[in-house]
């Protein structure tokens, strides 16, 4: 009882400040439905909801120092129910085998692949001799090969020959795993067709959606065509959200750069445009006399502001991060209109309450938690500056201030965020910053609003010219700080509790009120002290058997040369090695590797099959890319067991092989049969 009511006193001190822990304990419920092994049966998720029956009705009442207690378990549970909703409402067909032959289906979406080729996603698919409700809902193709007799435009109806296959599971156990990331996309196949693509139906005119679609690429191929080269696809990029025009080197410089969250329409551009279009409305009416004293003027351009986010909303596509910063614009507007402060840690905790009600599965991706760490240490960092007595700076050099502090600011919140995502930390990405954010909201989105202003008169290239110099700038600084020597430090892959835990000390460091937010320190140092210790799997073998890493002095070894490019990449990425595949292949001698606890054969090519036997006798686990038979002590991973395993990752222990699976950390609705 003692322990409770210190507890409650600690609880009681904090009155007033806990609304912004709300969108915390429900994150921290949908977190544990993504950490579960196995997905909860109907009979779970019943008892959760009684649970937070039970809970709520003992919110009303238990007294006002006891809610807290109440109300922190029900919003776990409620989190916990939100993701399992979630994933159950997006359940769609995944294709279960390899499929090659004629693919229909209409365009809804057009980007560019991993290799840079063009790359559209189908949705009404059609597959020859694969019944419809077993017909993925959406399908994604790279287009290879020779594809200049059609211009693929969206709300076209295509065919082709592709070979597809199942969305793929994590490159090694515990990482990145793409078949969760394609369930909730609704994507049940991906592959690439080296055929040209044919056109059967012309756009359907009766889709509103694509509709917008089309008016998208309208504007992005007037755009380009306004301004020719990577300007044109970058200002098309950050009007329309369409990238399919910008060059693999240069997104690669922006990424080097810690520029690329510019291409992202996001709380960047939001804001940007947002307070442009507020500040014009709000001068514009204030300069006639008679709005300036009867009209609400600021009420006025705040309505006008969200009209404008609204609008770029659409026109962006209305992809996750669009709609993650039209929430949060939404919400602080809205705070206008009704008389309050607009950007306070309550705004950002209402906006973070509705992205994960309506996209739960968004929790784990690095948009969600770059974002909301960005804005969370702004506000917070600007609080206490309003707030600290001795912040005094000369009116003139605010701008400037705010810029430095800013950029610093967010760079800082969100680098441990993208270094663990990303394996990447931008050394330079700060001078960067400096360099170019100021012409982003200075030229380059008030141009991008002029110039859909003047569009209708067909005088939007005088917008356009005048941003062409700053977008020019940009990718200037980005292609220049990209060349710096120590540009790019590539990391480790943190451990699964790193990201969490620092998470949980900085957002205790800023919520917190009094001197024992300073706790939050620890969790913050835990994390990091675990991140510096964290260590890689000795031997990774690709789900496909035709891969296999074994890590040396040097770093990885990788078995060939060439092929599984992106798994090979993604393990060097995740060991925090800057190696291009075929460095990394001439590193260890390819076939046989001793690991002191026992000794792995890796068997490819010709009669792979025919040397499984003798290999057997020498070596504790054979691995073969191929259907084959154990003749021998050896355990066989054979292409039959690791489409049962995934890619494995191999420990030496005491006189013993460990072997983990991909597959068998855990059964979700996205791990397949």
């Amino acid at each position: 009882m003692a322990l409770f009511r210190w507890l409650a006193s600690a609880v009681e001190a904090q009155r007033g400040h806990l609304f912004p822990w709300v969108p915390v304990v429900l994150g921290a419920g949908i977190g544990l439905y993504f950490a579960l092994l196995r997905e909860p049966v109907p009979a779970e998720y019943a008892g959760c909801l009684v649970a937070i029956a039970a809970l709520s009705v003992a919110v009303l009442w238990s007294g006002a120092r006891a809610a807290p207690f109440c109300l922190a378990p029900a919003l776990l549970l409620a989190g916990l129910c939100l993701g399992g909703l979630r994933a159950n409402l997006v359940a769609e067909p995944v294709l279960g085998f390899r499929y090659y032959g004629p693919v229909e289906g209409r365009i809804v979406a057009i980007d560019r692949s991993v290799s840079d080729v063009p790359r559209l996603t189908l949705d009404r698919v059609v597959l020859e001799r694969v019944a419809p409700d077993r017909t993925p809902t959406r399908v994604r193709v790279s287009l290879h090969g020779d594809q200049r007799w059609v211009t693929p435009e969206p709300g076209l109806t295509v065919m082709m020959t592709a070979n597809l296959s199942p969305p793929a599971g994590p490159v090694e156990p515990g990482g990145f795993d793409f078949r969760r990331l394609a369930w909730f996309d609704r994507l049940g196949a991906v592959g690439y067709t080296r055929t040209p693509v044919l056109v059967l139906a012309p756009p359907d005119e009766g889709a509103a959606g694509l509709g917008i679609h089309r008016l998208r690429m309208r504007i992005s191929a007037a755009v380009q065509a306004a301004l020719p080269g990577e300007a044109g696809a970058f200002a098309a990029a950050i009007t329309t959200g369409d990238r399919s025009g910008m060059g693999h080197e240069t997104l690669e410089a922006l990424r080097a750069s810690n520029l690329a969250h510019l291409l992202a329409i996001s709380g960047l551009h939001m804001g940007l445009l947002t307070g442009f279009v507020f500040g014009a409305v709000r001068l514009a009416m204030a300069l006639v006399p008679f709005c300036a004293l009867h009209w609400p003027v600021k009420k006025i351009a705040a309505v006008g502001a969200l009209a404008a986010a609204f609008f770029y909303y659409l026109l962006s596509g209305g992809n996750v991060a669009t709609e993650r910063a039209m929430i949060m614009i939404s919400v602080m507007l809205t705070a206008v209109l009704v008389d309050r402060r607009a950007i306070t840690l309550r705004a950002v905790a209402i906006a973070a309450i509705i992205v994960l009600c309506l996209r739960p599965e968004t929790l784990t991706e690095p948009g969600f938690q770059m974002s909301f760490a960005a804005t969370t240490a702004l506000v917070a960092v600007f609080g206490w500056l309003r707030d600290w007595n001795r912040w005094s700076v000369p009116r003139w050099l605010r701008p400037v201030a705010a810029l430095v502090i800013s950029s610093a600011v967010a760079g800082a919140a969100t680098a441990p965020v993208a270094a663990a995502h990303f394996n990447r930390i931008a050394d330079y990405g700060l001078i960067a910053n400096l360099l170019a954010v100021p012409l982003m909201g200075t030229v380059v989105m008030p141009a991008a609003v002029l110039a859909g202003l003047l569009w209708p008169l067909g005088l939007s290239w005088l917008a356009l010219g005048v941003m062409r110099p700053a977008v020019e700038w940009i990718l200037g600084v980005a292609h220049r700080v990209a060349a710096w020597e120590g540009a790019v430090t590539p990391v480790v892959v943190p451990g699964a509790a790193v990201l969490p835990l620092f998470a949980l000390g900085m957002l205790w460091l800023i919520l917190w009120q009094g001197r024992a937010r300073f706790a939050g320190l620890a969790p913050v140092a835990l994390a990091f002290l675990l991140w510096s210790q964290a260590e890689r799997p000795p031997v990774l073998i690709s789900e496909t058997g035709g891969l296999v890493g074994v890590m040396t002095p040097e770093g990885r070894a990788l078995s060939k040369p060439r092929g599984e490019g992106f798994v090979a990449l993604s393990w060097l990425e995740n060991d925090g090695d800057a190696a291009e595949q075929l460095a990394a292949f001439g590193r260890a001698e390819a076939g046989r590797y001793d690991l002191g606890a026992g000794s792995i054969v890796h068997l490819t090519g010709r009669g792979a099959a025919e040397r499984v036997e003798e290999s057997c006798r020498t070596a504790s686990l054979v691995v073969i890319n191929r259907a084959a038979e154990a003749a021998g002590p050896c355990l066989l991973m054979d292409e039959a067991k690791l489409r049962e395993t995934g890619a494995l990752a191999v420990f030496a222990e005491v006189g013993s092989l460990r072997i983990v699976g991909a597959r068998s950390r855990a059964r979700r609705l996205w791990s397949g049969p």
